[in-house]
């Protein structure tokens, strides 16, 4: 059983696609200021919730909440029932509406508000967030993270991932000195998002790397059919979490994907249907093509460090 299967039998859904993926037009969305304590990185953090994609505990409007460190969020997400929770002053507001898109074409329309965020070692002020109903995310029967740290937030920092220990740590970006088992992977800029060319079969596919989606590998509609999944192979039906609820999708099983210079074997790739929006990514290189190994994401820089994999093959 692989460790996708293990979370879907464990919770009864699989964080197969990150957070929300966004339209917007004439928005002036400040960057956040992050200041970080001694040291310049928070200590290693670890994961907050039982499932592959990075959750950290921070403090919110006077007490903890439990927040989904999001590579493929475009901006940063509070649940609107999080929101209304927060004291009067935690809950400003600014009167510039928005169109956020999840994967699967969910639309929603909603504010923003400014926050205050800290986690150890950490003070995240001035961060601009979407107000949205995040659905399962955030719900007890979902991931419980009704806060979401998008790119604005990692274009600020490198963001350190330990998968097997389930740790995540916060650098600023002078502070952070590569460990000399960490290799870089061929990845680019594209907006805000890290981008990097996956085969799948042989076929070369554009996707983000995206630390809100706990599976290796999903795939457009287009994109699949491009790589030749869509041939009449076997598919099955699973349940994941997106933007605002729960999305059923396709899965089916690719016999080879490479990423990062190593190949894995029998993947199974989730197939979402694309939104209606201009360069929304082809595929999602999710948390599980971490297995085994070590990450730092250095976003705004556009740089991504991969360890060596402990398996090479993904069963």
């Amino acid at each position: 059983m692989n460790r996708r299967s293990l979370l879907i039998r464990a919770t009864g859904l699989a964080a197969i696609v990150g957070g929300a993926w966004w339209a917007r037009e004439t928005l002036l969305w400040p960057e956040p200021t992050l200041t970080f304590g001694e040291g310049g990185a928070t200590p290693w953090l670890a994961y907050a919730r039982n499932a592959l994609v990075p959750t950290v505990r921070v403090r919110l409007g006077g007490r903890e909440v439990v927040a989904l460190i999001d590579s493929g969020a475009q901006y940063s997400v509070i649940d609107r029932a999080l929101f209304a929770s927060l004291p009067p002053a935690g809950r400003s507001l600014f009167d510039m509406p928005l169109v956020a898109y999840g994967v699967g074409g969910g639309a929603q329309v909603g504010r923003g508000t400014t926050l205050e965020v800290d986690l150890p070692g950490l003070a995240i002020t001035g961060l601009r967030a979407a107000i949205l109903d995040l659905g399962p995310l955030a719900s007890d029967e979902g991931l419980r993270t009704p806060l979401i740290l998008g790119q604005d937030v990692l274009g600020e920092a490198v963001l350190a991932l330990d998968p097997r220990r389930r740790h995540a740590r916060l650098l600023r970006r002078e502070a952070f000195v590569r460990p000399p088992d960490l290799a870089p992977a061929t990845v680019r800029r594209q907006g805000g998002a890290m981008t990097t060319e996956v085969t799948v079969e042989g076929a070369a596919v554009t996707a983000v790397v995206d630390t809100g989606a706990s599976a290796l590998l999903g795939l457009s509609r287009d994109a699949a059919d491009g790589a030749g999944l869509l041939d009449g192979r076997p598919q099955q039906s699973e349940v994941s979490l997106v933007l605002g609820g729960a999305l059923r999708s396709a899965t089916v099983v690719a016999r080879t994907v490479t990423f990062a210079d190593h190949m894995y074997r029998r993947v199974s790739v989730g197939v979402f249907d694309q939104p209606p929006l201009p360069n929304f990514p082809g595929g999602l290189v999710g948390m599980e093509a971490f297995a085994g190994r070590r990450v730092a994401m250095d976003l705004g820089s556009g740089a991504l460090f991969v360890s060596r994999p402990l398996d090479l093959t993904v069963r």
